[in-house]
């Protein structure tokens, strides 16, 4: 499931894998494995990637179905 709504929201907020990466300062292939699910983030990538996509941490592991963050 995090593999998953990870693309999707990458794609509703229009970045590229690169770009994330970038954003997040990993590497690219480290990213990729999060989406191909070969990996899970660290709970530090997990917030970087929460506040850079604008969704929550219980939606993007599949906790909730509420995928704002709360303010």
């Amino acid at each position: 499931m995090f593999a998953e709504r990870l693309k999707i929201a990458r794609g509703g907020k229009g970045f590229t894998q690169q770009a994330v990466a970038d954003c997040i300062g990993i590497k690219l292939a480290a990213y990729q494995h999060y989406e191909y699910n070969v990996r899970k983030p660290s709970f530090e990538v997990l917030v970087k990637l929460c506040l850079l996509l604008d969704v929550s941490s219980d939606w993007l592991l599949g906790l909730s179905d509420t995928r704002g963050r709360q303010p």
